[in-house]
Parts: C-alpha cells; structure tokens; sequence
C-alpha cells in the first residue's frame, strides 16, 4: 500500500478553497499515471506545532504507480511547486503539502536511519514511512478512514492501534 498525505491551509487566485488545492493536486497525480485507489474524506485540522496560522485541510489517498519510492516523490514535489508552493521555514502556512506516508513495507533509507531521523526535525536523506506520521492525528484520523489495517513496518503496528496510541496533537474534525 502506498499511501500519500494531503494538506493546504492557504489558498491562490486560482484555486479559493484549500479543499480546491488538494483537488487540483490529485487530478494532478492522475494526469501523471498515478492511480488513485481510495480517499479519505476532508478534515480541518488545527495547524501543529499550534500557531496563528489558518487552519489546515488534511487528507489521506492509497494510491498505486509505477513508479519508485525517489520517483514518487519527485512527482510529488513537482507537483508542490506547479499549484504554488515556496520553501521557507519548517511549519510554516503551505498552499499545498504533499507528503509519501508509506510505499508498500518499505523502511528508506534503512530501519537505523529510519530511527535515528525519526527523532530528529531535520533530515537530508528520503525517509519513508513519514518520521512522524504515528504521531499527528490530522494524518492517522484520515488514513484511518481508508487504511486502518496498514502496519507501519517499523513499529509493527496497524494505524487503528498507532491512533488508540498515541496523545491527540490538536484538533481534527470533518469538513
């Protein structure tokens, strides 16, 4: 199961809803081969760390490609920078943040490393499953909703346990 993380808490000219945007980055994703399998419903979602920043909306799609983990990503990032996106600072208000959850088991760059940046902000290296995915309520409500059953290949646990797990890191509610 691949699955890829979806967030926008600010809008464009183009697209007036952040709900717009993260239509537009999934048609986006089709339009380069990416089949999309399942999606979560929508879900506003308080911004974390907790700041002054508008409010997010998150989702969660399974999809299936041909293409590799790096490939994925790429895409992914092309498509960040297509619907407007800019990289500044860590945390900062985003028109579109696309984030590659899990890619089937696969642990990149190894379990060690995986360890090592999961308790760290910072990483240089692609790190899948996402270093903080087990810890954010606005990705495991809404991957909960379409992949409940998918064990993280780290911790060896399913996301309905990772969910029931872990303290709430703010507020999520369906759109």
């Amino acid at each position: 199961m691949i699955l890829i993380g979806l967030g926008s808490n600010l809008t464009t000219d183009e697209y007036k809803s952040s709900s717009e945007i993260l239509d537009a980055a999934i048609n986006e994703l089709k339009v380069n081969g990416v089949q999309i399998l399942n999606k979560s419903s929508y879900y506003e979602t308080e911004p974390v760390p907790k700041s002054d920043q508008p409010w997010y909306v998150n989702a969660v799609i399974s999809v299936e490609t041909s293409l590799s983990a790096p490939e994925l990503l790429k895409l992914m990032h092309e498509i960040e920078l297509n619907l407007g996106r800019v990289r500044r600072d860590r945390w900062e208000a985003r028109i579109i943040d696309l984030d590659l959850l899990c890619y089937h088991d696969k642990i990149y760059p190894n379990k060690n490393k995986w360890l090592e940046f999961a308790f760290k902000n910072t990483y240089e290296e692609m790190v899948i499953p996402h270093p903080r995915m087990h810890l954010r309520d606005f990705v495991l409500i809404p991957a909960n909703e379409i992949a409940g059953d998918w064990v993280h290949p780290v911790f060896n646990k399913n996301i309905i346990t990772m969910l029931n797990e872990q303290d709430s890191d703010g507020i999520v509610r369906l759109l």
